[in-house]
């Protein structure tokens, strides 16, 4: 038998997409008291590798990364769903939302996506919520799965999921350096 232990926090990553930038500081703003300053803030991308949301959403989309300095315990990301979603119901109008919020977390080995949707190759985590491993992180980089989405292939995004995993294995390095938690490596 194992023993229980508990994990590494992670580190939080909050995936947005929206026509209208100005929701992206709106977001910030609704977000920062809850997890905490910002760390990492992405370029703002377009986001075109679907148009599965254009109906709801109109088009041109724009993509953006915001990373959060205080690490998170991992069992809490079924409430973060919870929370972004109450904020995308905040943000709607006339029924369709306005800004899409994806929570999720990056570990030294995974990103990790929360989402309402079930599938084959997600767990279920409670409050509805499932867990989907979109990347996991093995020979030095980011690789994908079968069920990995275009967008989260593309270099664009590996290149900045890169850049946040390292700002996260850093604040590991500093934890461990401070007694705080044991890594391993």
């Amino acid at each position: 038998m194992g023993a229980i232990k508990t994990p590494l926090p992670v580190k939080l990553i909050m995936p947005m997409f929206t026509c209208d930038a100005s929701l992206f500081e709106r977001a910030e703003e609704a977000l920062t008291p809850c997890f905490g300053p910002l760390d990492y803030r992405s370029a703002r991308l377009p986001f075109a590798h679907t148009a599965y949301y254009t109906p709801e959403f109109g088009a041109p989309l724009l993509r953006q990364f915001m990373t959060f300095e205080r690490l998170i315990d991992p069992g809490n990301l079924a409430a973060i769903k919870h929370h972004t979603n109450a904020l995308e119901q905040r943000l709607s109008q006339a029924g369709k939302r306005r800004i899409n919020l994806d929570p999720g977390y990056i570990s030294a080995a995974k990103l990790v996506l929360a989402t309402t949707k079930d599938h084959s190759h997600r767990i279920y985590l409670g409050q509805g919520i499932y867990a989907e491993i979109t990347l996991s992180y093995h020979h030095g980089d980011w690789q994908t799965l079968p069920w990995t989405y275009p967008d989260y292939a593309s270099d664009t995004y590996q290149a900045i999921l890169r850049e946040v995993r390292a700002l996260y294995m850093a604040q590991l390095r500093e934890l461990r350096l401070q007694g705080m938690v044991n890594v391993e490596g």
